[in-house]
């Protein structure tokens, strides 16, 4: 039986943290967890990076050393080698968001293959990412889901996309990486999805290396994940699923609301967690179909998936079921998972400060949105100061 103690552990949660770490940790959690701070936060910073002001020392010293691994590859090598050594993987995440023309997006499909290639040669490196619309206009996913006649060269444009995500897929295949490809928005994701079911079939043959993203907030995920599987056992390719609650609520609910549609995100906190608990237990009773990557900072969703996967005697570290969180956060999930031999990640965000910053802010803005989210954070993050206070000094530690 699951007890449900093991994220309580601060000593190992926070060990990978000096003491002026934990410190700069406390206070850019404190600010989290006061929504009009982020708000105010979100503007000033935005607002300087627009006028040029010389703020990127203090964002890299502070929010960008959190939320983010370094500025390239290279430099954020020293926290993934960091928390190997607590048996934490790393997925490394290129968080350049908002291009817009073909150069800039043929730029990013370079990049995602070089970060496979750099894994590829990286026992630490288990995984790839790539966002759907980083490799393509937003605008021809949304028209190609909603099935309107694209022009000449609206088909070509589209072709285009669908070759950068074939050499992206393909180039994880070749290297025996597993890619993740990001979940957005419902009105251009049936696009994506219909598109990475395609590259399942064409790679995941012998075993998952290609992943799409179920956003679990949408009530109708676990009906297109079931449906899915059935594709993937007639065609005879296996599925990745990479499951997560969702990351465009208040965007899905005011586009549903201002166009007259019925909302595709659950009625609630409740029914979200329903959908989210379903979608994992069904993959976990499909194991020999569905690797399953979960990706969540819910600990009563991870304790779930624990006990799930030793009723059905799955081994914790099988390698066809991966947990993650985001660099910078619940390290108490990470950590303690990991120490107990459960396959764990860090998605590791990095790139150029200046360009990096909408990606953070956004992060700090989802928190913020999370019920007890960033309380519960600061409240082991206390608990851990008191349990270093009460030790004999040893300094900063590392």
């Amino acid at each position: 039986m699951i007890t449900k103690k093991i994220f309580d552990d601060t000593k190992t949660a926070f060990s990978l943290k000096s003491n002026d770490d934990l410190n700069r940790a406390l206070f850019l959690f404190s600010m989290i967890n006061r929504p009009t701070l982020v708000k105010i936060g979100t503007y000033l910073t935005n607002i300087s990076l627009k006028l040029h002001l010389p703020v990127e020392g203090l964002i890299k010293s502070t929010i960008f050393k959190q939320f983010s691994g370094g500025e390239t590859m290279e430099e954020c090598m020293d926290v993934i080698e960091k928390m190997y050594t607590r048996k934490v993987h790393s997925i490394l995440d290129y968080s350049v968001e908002g291009k817009e023309e073909e150069a800039q997006f043929d730029a990013a499909m370079k990049k995602k293959i070089n970060i496979i290639e750099f894994a590829a040669k990286k026992k630490e490196l288990p995984y790839a990412v790539f966002k759907p619309t980083g490799i393509g206009r937003f605008e021809i996913w949304e028209k190609v889901t909603s099935k309107e006649t694209l022009s000449k060269e609206e088909e070509e444009e589209w072709a285009r996309v669908k070759n950068r995500v074939d050499l992206i897929c393909g180039a994880a295949h070749k290297n025996d990486i597993s890619v993740l490809a990001d979940g957005e928005e419902s009105w251009m994701q049936d696009a994506a999805d219909d598109l990475m079911e395609e590259m399942m079939e064409k790679y995941n043959q012998e075993k998952a290396i290609v992943f799409n993203t179920l956003q679990c907030y949408r009530w109708d995920r676990g009906n297109y994940l079931q449906a899915l599987h059935l594709k993937a056992k007639a065609a005879g390719f296996k599925v990745g699923a990479k499951i997560v609650r969702g990351a465009y609520m208040e965007k899905e609910n005011q586009r549903a609301n201002k166009m007259g549609y019925p909302t595709p995100i659950c009625e609630s906190k409740e029914a979200t967690d329903v959908s989210f608990n379903g979608v994992l237990a069904y993959c976990l009773g499909q194991i020999d179909d569905i690797s399953l990557f979960v990706g969540t900072h819910n600990e009563m969703s991870n304790y779930l998936a624990l006990q799930v996967m030793e009723d059905k005697n799955i081994a914790i570290n099988d390698s066809r079921v991966w947990f993650s969180q985001l660099y910078g956060m619940s390290d108490h999930i990470s950590l303690n998972l990991a120490k107990k031999g459960y396959n764990t990640a860090k998605l590791v965000p990095f790139g150029p400060v200046r360009e990096v910053v909408p990606y953070l802010i956004r992060r700090a803005q989802e928190n913020t949105s999370v019920k007890g989210q960033t309380g519960r954070e600061l409240a082991l993050l206390i608990e851990e100061k008191k349990r270093r206070k009460g030790e004999p000094t040893k300094g900063n530690r590392e």
